[in-house]
């Protein structure tokens, strides 16, 4: 053995050459120990210690080669179990050093007789039962006596592995070069669920994570899957992710902190040409392609290690995103792996066994904790904001601010010196503007009865109970501690004619929602879904955005056209009216800024800002003018050019943060107080995000400070992400919905605990901020859903196309 210390990110602590390849052997290691075939019937078992003198501890028991090693989960008493084509062992580590120290030969119990050649071996968590996987059958086996307790067999091809559930012993999962998995009871030795296929390629790993209730699988391909174990064991995908296209994603981080001829990680470097050369895996069956060998937790939070042929892999299935890649380079005995082992040691340290894949080498690695820890620092100040970014303001406005704009008001005219000439001042003019004149009385007979009170009052008695009576339905306090809505109450068909709603949004009081078509209407509806719409006429083409205004005085709608209208609920016409010779190119999304003060849009590549001024009098002679005017006061520009597809800004308090997401897959902050960019989030999306929504909360409920930092980007094929605005960082990930083709839209509840979200698969997700797993999936949909949104005053939301209202 040798004690070789690597320059990167492992230690070696030692190196063993065994008779002949291992790669395709299930290896044991666990906190304390390892143990490596030897001379192929034998077992050697070494400790892990940083200066260990002892010789190895060697059992002989076995007449055919060993294919399977487990460890046990008690630390105190190691447990071993071992498999050839002829025993299924048990090794009781303590003992057999017992044994070897009082002149004996160390000795096992045999459990299992003519298995066939074992593969994989699994202990379950009290190391009273063993799992072999031989062929496609999983042999059931009592680790205290020869015993055959069940034979599992349904799977089509070869099992590859199969792990006890650590929270629940009577539950089994399995894995199969079938490429399905399927979960067992164990008892009664039925099917509780199976599912279909998952890719192209076999599944090779299986791995627990107690922690969230989850387990995750991997493929021969690359790709990883991650789906919950609820009670009723019906599984729910909660991630799928592929390493290779995380590793890109990696790279591209990387270069963007250091040049490539800089680094020292070897995960790329130059040649004489200047171009970058990744480490491409070399596998055994499908080659260019990496390939996960085991999956092991670590005890923080959703940190997952993955191995794969060209090195160790440290994932956050929150994020899905790839923390850290650590290569096997340098003075390591092994460059690309065949199998891995990993364990967490007594000290806390991240210990890995692993095989190479063409030589008959074994090495124990050790994680460099410290290197690790200054790569991970070093990707995080790289990639934090220059200064922490807040919704909430937090410095008066700048004497240069664009928020600072004022719309300059006309004064009376002036007027004229002089003398009045009466012939050009004074025209003829008609004495009324309507055809018919009321009668000024003249021919009716006079009163003949004085002056009466009106006493008789029911009608205004009955208006005034309905009006009390909606104000009831509307707490005063939204409750925050109240369940996500899950039963549907109402249920709308908005248009009887095929058409798309494209935009939905309550009012801040809760009692109006307003529906943007695609036949270019808007609809106006009272909060329950009862009676006939308000309906808006003024766009020719489909409608993408309507905005309430603060004041709940007035809303907005932008179209395709492109114009924007901005509509009283009083009158049928728009107030005011922005035409297709203000922009470019179409608006794509519009909102109310600033406490009303601005109007916030997108056209293009530029967010501009408009003050405004709404005046809803007609002067009967020139209707067609209206006397509303506004005024562009600020124009920004995208970094790259690019078109915006999204923008998101808080109206409900003041705030300089305005969120704009581009065609090119990025998210850009705006600070409107300085007037410029002052950070922006590379690659958010593999595709370009087409919605951003911010938590605003509700002027019915109070959430943390801190809360209203969080915001959400949707885009095609890449699921749903929470950003913290203040590190620019992605929180956590939703993918348990459908979004393929269709731009789905989400929404935060009014207390920020829940997030609502539209599906292809004709249904509505609630989510739990604090989980990746969706809490209901809300299915009473005749097609896709597109929009969502939460009452800010009731726990119940409304989606869309087909509205429909669900309660708690």
């Amino acid at each position: 053995m040798a004690d070789v210390t690597s320059e990167q990110y492992f230690i070696e602590r030692f190196s063993v050459t065994c008779s002949k390849p291992v790669s395709h052997l299930q290896l044991a290691c666990c906190p304390s120990h390892c143990a490596i075939p030897w001379k192929d019937k034998n077992i050697r078992i070494y400790e892990n210690k940083i200066n260990n003198l002892e010789p190895p501890l060697e059992l002989t028991g076995h007449h055919g080669d060993v294919s399977a090693m487990v460890f046990g989960t008690e630390r105190d008493q190691p447990i071993l179990c071992s498999a050839s084509e002829d025993y299924v062992i048990v090794w009781d580590i303590n003992r057999c050093y017992r044994q070897i120290k009082e002149g004996g030969i160390a000795s096992g119990r045999v459990v299992g007789t003519l298995l066939g050649r074992v593969v994989y071996l699994s202990l379950c968590p009290m190391s009273a039962k063993v799992a072999a996987c031989s062929g496609s059958r999983v042999v059931l086996l009592n680790a205290e006596r020869e015993e055959v307790l069940g034979v599992l067999k349904a799977h089509l091809g070869p099992v590859t592995a199969s792990e006890f559930c650590p929270w629940d012993v009577n539950l089994l999962i399995s894995i199969s070069e079938d490429r399905t998995f399927k979960i067992w009871d164990v008892k009664k030795g039925g099917i509780l669920f199976e599912s279909a296929v998952l890719s192209a390629y076999p599944l090779l790993s299986l791995s627990f994570m107690k922690q969230n209730g989850q387990f995750i699988t991997g493929s021969g391909d690359g790709q990883l899957w991650c789906y919950t174990l609820p009670v009723d064991h019906k599984c729910r995908l909660v991630t799928k992710l592929d390493l290779s296209k995380l590793e890109q994603k990696h790279e591209r981080n990387l270069r963007m902190i250091s040049p490539p001829q800089s680094r020292t990680d070897g995960t790329a470097r130059c040649d004489e040409r200047g171009a970058v050369e990744t480490a491409k895996p070399v596998l055994r069956i499908w080659p260019q392609t990496p390939k996960i060998n085991h999956a092991s937790l670590q005890q923080r939070g959703s940190y997952v290690w993955i191995g794969s042929s060209d090195g160790l892999c440290l994932l956050d299935l929150d994020t899905s995103e790839l923390l850290s890649f650590l290569p096997l380079k340098g003075d390591l005995s092994i460059s690309i792996a065949g199998s891995w082992v990993i364990s967490e040691g007594l000290d806390g340290s991240m210990r890995c066994l692993v095989s190479s894949l063409f030589e008959t080498s074994v090495v124990l690695l050790v994680v460099n904790g410290v290197r690790l820890d200054e790569l991970c620092l070093r990707m995080a100040k790289s990639f934090s904001v220059e200064e922490q970014l807040s919704v909430m303001p937090s410095s008066p406005l700048m004497t240069t601010s664009p928020l600072k704009a004022e719309l300059a008001k006309k004064g009376p005219k002036p007027q004229r010196k002089g003398g009045v000439n009466y012939q050009t001042s004074v025209k003829d003019q008609a004495l009324v503007f309507h055809t018919q004149v009321k009668s000024s009385g003249y021919n009716t007979a006079p009163h003949r009865t004085m002056f009466r009170p009106k006493t008789n009052i029911k009608k205004k008695s009955s208006s005034i109970t309905k009006t009390s009576t909606t104000m009831n339905d509307l707490l005063s306090e939204y409750p925050s501690h109240s369940e996500a809505p899950s039963v549907s109450f109402a249920h709308l068909m908005v248009s009887t004619s095929p058409t798309t709603m494209n935009a939905l949004q309550y009012s801040g009081d809760g009692k109006q929602i307003v529906c943007g078509l695609g036949d270019g209407s808007v609809l106006l509806y009272n909060s329950s879904l009862t009676g006939n719409p308000d309906v808006y006429t003024g766009h020719s083409k489909a409608v993408n955005t309507v905005c309430w205004s603060h004041s709940k005085r007035w809303f907005l709608s932008t179209s395709e056209d492109p114009t924007l209208c901005i509509w009283t609920t009083s009158a049928s016409e728009p107030v005011l009216t922005m035409r297709e010779d203000q922009f470019a190119k179409p608006i794509r999304s519009a909102q109310f800024y600033y406490l009303d003060k601005f109007l916030l849009l997108a056209s293009g590549s530029n967010l501009m800002l408009y003050l405004y001024h709404l005046d809803n009098t007609k002067d009967d002679i020139k209707r067609y003018k209206q006397r509303s005017k506004f005024k562009l006061t600020g124009k920004f520009s995208m970094k790259s050019g690019t078109d915006i597809t999204s923008i998101s800004a808080v109206n409900d308090f003041y705030s300089y943060i305005v969120l704009a997401a581009g065609a090119d897959r990025t998210i850009q902050v705006f600070d409107m107080n300085r007037g410029s960019l002052v950070t922006q989030i590379p690659d958010a999306h593999c595709r370009a995000v087409h919605h951003l929504a911010q938590n605003q909360g509700s002027s019915f409920c109070t959430q943390a400070v801190q809360a209203y930092n969080l915001f959400l980007s949707s885009a095609l094929t890449d699921g749903l992400k929470l950003w913290d605005l203040r590190t620019a960082r992605c929180v956590r990930r939703y993918e348990s919905h459908v979004n393929r083709c269709l731009h789905c839209t989400a929404a935060f509840s009014p207390c920020g605990r829940f997030i609502a979200t539209g599906s292809e698969d004709h249904s509505a997700y609630i989510y739990d901020t604090r989980s990746s797993i969706f809490l209901h999936k809300l299915q009473r949909h005749s097609e896709t859903v597109l929009n969502v949104a939460f009452n800010p005053a009731k726990p119940e939301c409304v989606f869309c196309p087909a509205a429909l209202l669900w309660d708690l």
